[in-house]
């Protein structure tokens, strides 16, 4: 029995389509400050029997003083549950201009393979999200769908989702966000790649680096690093992406 079977759609339609959605969201909003959507771009892929611990996060700069020299950054261990999900427990950290790092909040992911590799024209998957800011009463959920597209030595991967946000220190709103990247597979260990972001604030756009680099046994680091710049002026002129897993 198939697990999920997707409509038979174009990869590149769903993005244009995602892209101007996402663009009408949040239209003449008010700008939320120290808001930057730049984040991960998740594949839809789960490893079975796999460990995870991850370290990442965005270090921001701006002419705007209260935008400026901010760093978020989040560590998590996650596992396999089975062979096709997977769920990560992450603590979050912000530093604000002229600050210290400050533990910020909690979250909890899980993601769902809903398709074989190369079973269809795309690769999909789900991502669900539960976080929890510490210092407000301030939650939310989203659902994220994952695909990823294969051409050759280019893979194609977009994030696309809705996020309810809620509690009794925020007005409760829902907001929809899209991520996307364009990856050569140059090397395992080095693969340059471009990512476009966008949600109701952040619209940017810059070049990436990842990488995979295997070790003993089953055990293998993967490393992203990349400067993703403003396309509208309620982004950071310069948020500097990294991450680094280990995987056991």
């Amino acid at each position: 029995m198939q697990f999920f079977q997707p409509a038979n759609c174009s990869f590149a339609r769903i993005m244009i389509l995602l892209f101007l959605s996402v663009g009408s969201v949040g239209a003449g909003a008010d700008v939320k400050e120290n808001h930057n959507g730049v984040d991960k771009i998740y594949d839809p892929y789960v490893q079975p029997l796999e460990r995870e611990l991850e370290l990442r996060g965005v270090y921001q700069t701006d002419d705007d003083p209260v935008e400026d020299d901010v760093l978020r950054h989040r560590i998590g261990f996650g596992v396999s549950i089975t062979a096709r999900i997977f769920a990560e427990i992450q603590a979050k950290s912000i530093k604000l201009p002229g600050g210290t790092n400050q533990l910020d909040g909690y979250e909890l992911e899980t993601k769902i393979q809903l398709t074989e590799q190369g079973e269809y024209g795309a690769d999909w998957g789900l991502l669900l999200e539960l976080g929890r800011q510490r210092s407000e009463s301030i939650a939310e959920f989203s659902m994220t769908l994952l695909l990823a597209k294969h051409w050759g030595s280019w893979v194609g991967t977009l994030n696309t989702g809705v996020e309810y946000e809620f509690g009794s220190d925020i007005v409760n709103e829902f907001d929809t966000r899209m991520a996307a990247q364009l990856r050569y597979r140059f090397r395992e260990y080095l693969e340059p790649a471009i990512e476009f972001y966008a949600d109701e604030f952040t619209r940017g756009i810059g070049p990436v680096l990842t990488g995979l680099i295997r070790t003993e046994g089953k055990a293998k680091w993967r490393w992203e690093t990349g400067v993703i710049f403003l396309l509208n002026n309620t982004t950071p002129e310069r948020s500097l992406r990294f991450l680094l897993e280990y995987e056991f």
